[in-house]
């Protein structure tokens, strides 16, 4: 899953990048609201990050542009707790709202739930017939049996569980999973799709030629 973090702290910022790349995600940043506004337009990241005091353009008015044109699961981040700041924050089109300062433990539970129900699916358990994908541990069994799966393998999988009946192309998938500092495109999603299908059957991911991937 791919992130933009929003921020003008810069140890907030490169603490926060850093420990989201070690969970797993890809990790884009800003640091004023007229870059992270450009980005957030260009890209189509899985969530935000978005501070609520930046320079040039603050996060409410980052918010309110961004509402105009997509629906990107966002988190606001502030130290003000005024109820009033938190009812202004949801009225603009936040989805969630932290106050700093944060347990790390907590913003990550609060973006996994984003990114689940913006795909339309409840629980961290995703069930595929007999294969279970735990979005919490990043654990995959099948038959009741651990698969232990690369990193990249596994985040291949999770997009296309939450994404299930849809036809993903692979550039869509290979920007979802890497940021800007990532791997050329090259034949990477074929050499990930072939060794999902070795350790988890070969029936699991269909390609629909021209077109993309597709969990059925």
């Amino acid at each position: 899953m791919r992130l933009l973090i929003i921020e003008d702290e810069p140890d907030l910022l490169s603490g926060l990048s850093r420990a989201l790349r070690r969970t797993g995600y890809s990790v884009d940043t800003a640091a004023d609201g007229d870059d992270g506004l450009f980005r957030a337009l260009e890209i189509d990241y899985d969530a935000i990050v978005l501070d609520v005091m930046l320079p040039h353009l603050d996060g409410w008015a980052v918010l309110a542009r961004l509402r105009e044109k997509k629906s990107t699961p966002v988190i606001m981040l502030t130290a003000r707790d005024a109820t009033r700041d938190r009812v202004r924050g949801f009225d603009t089109g936040a989805d969630d709202y932290l106050v700093k300062p944060f347990e790390l433990d907590e913003l990550l539970a609060r973006l996994r739930a984003l990114i689940r129900r913006s795909a339309g699916r409840a629980t961290p358990a995703l069930e595929i017939g007999a294969l279970k994908i735990d979005t919490v541990a990043r654990r995959v069994t099948l038959g009741g049996s651990e698969v232990p799966l690369k990193a990249r393998e596994y985040d291949v999988l999770e997009y296309l569980a939450l994404h299930r009946g849809q036809v993903i192309t692979r550039t869509t998938l290979y920007e979802h999973l890497y940021d800007e500092s990532g791997d050329t495109l090259s034949n990477l999603m074929d050499v990930l799709i072939y060794n999902l299908r070795s350790k988890l059957g070969r029936d699991l991911i269909t390609t629909r030629r021209g077109h993309g991937y597709c969990i059925p």
